[in-house]
């Protein structure tokens, strides 16, 4: 898939561009799920994850996967792969291939990670910005986007007026929902208590929490280079990259962890293959 196909087949729904909404056949279940989360005026942490699936799955099959030997992979695999239980998801990860730089997750725990942020994040950085997409999970952001999308469409008013039938939910509806569903656009007290998750969860478990600080600072570099304006455009939902910056610095400063960053050398290279050769043995007549 070329460039321009994968930005608006995943960028535009990661962050809410309108002009790339793309219809999505969801399938029974998770109409089922939207049904249900109309009728009952209610919308749980389950339906969104149902609702999830679906989207993740599609875009799986639009965009270049690294499969499981590909070094990417195997990357992700290390740094991340064990951490795949949350309070009320199953995280799975997989690497998107493209020099696009961004990461984001799901409400059905879906985690994908864009081959190009791993080229210029070392795995401390690629830790605080994964530990942030799922902290929008962990802290029910996704689950509330779609939420308020069913109250600014009133796509309940419109199903429950048609009765409880699944053909109540047009294909434009399940469009928006779509889009929403992984939408970024989240309110600036969702993205720190994100970005508080992401460092939280690196102090908790042994990584070096300044790394938060220098992802960003890489950001708010790149904002300013040669690819500004893709980088602008992919941030243009976020808080300032350099504010963030500062506070997580603030934060590793309240603790008594700050000390400056220091990046660490990461290699990504193709897994060799290995031969084995048979020696061969002779016998000896007698």
């Amino acid at each position: 898939m070329n460039r321009k196909s994968l930005l608006l087949g995943a960028f535009s729904i990661l962050f809410g561009l309108s002009a790339a909404q793309a219809q999505i056949n969801f399938g029974e279940r998770a109409l089922s799920a939207v049904q249900k989360g109309m009728t009952g005026f209610t919308f749980t942490d389950a339906d969104a994850a149902a609702l999830s699936k679906p989207a993740v799955d599609k875009m799986d099959a639009e965009n270049k996967v690294a499969g499981p030997t590909d070094p990417y992979a195997i990357r992700l695999a290390k740094v991340f792969g064990k951490y795949t239980k949350g309070e009320f998801y199953t995280l799975n990860y997989k690497v998107y291939l493209t020099k696009d730089v961004n990461a984001f997750a799901t409400a059905d725990g879906s985690v994908r990670v864009f081959s190009g942020l791993m080229d210029v994040m070392d795995d401390n950085e690629l830790i605080a910005v994964i530990g942030h997409e799922i902290g929008h999970v962990n802290n029910h952001d996704s689950r509330d986007a779609m939420k308020a999308l069913y109250q600014k469409e009133a796509l309940i008013d419109a199903a429950a007026s048609q009765s409880t039938k699944v053909a109540a939910v047009t294909d434009s509806q399940l469009a928006k929902i779509g889009s929403a569903m992984i939408d970024s656009k989240y309110s600036r007290k969702q993205e720190s208590e994100a970005d508080l998750f992401a460092y939280e969860f690196m102090k908790k478990n042994g990584y070096d929490v300044n790394a938060e600080e220098s992802a960003f600072r890489i950001l708010a570099k790149m904002s300013e280079g040669a690819q500004s304006s893709f980088i602008d455009q992919m941030m243009s939902s976020h808080p300032d990259s350099n504010l963030r910056a500062d506070e997580a610095k603030a934060r590793a400063e309240k603790d008594g962890l700050y000390k400056p960053y220091v990046k660490k050398p990461t290699v990504t290279t193709p897994v060799k293959k290995t031969t084995t050769t048979k020696k061969k043995t002779t016998t000896k007549k007698k």
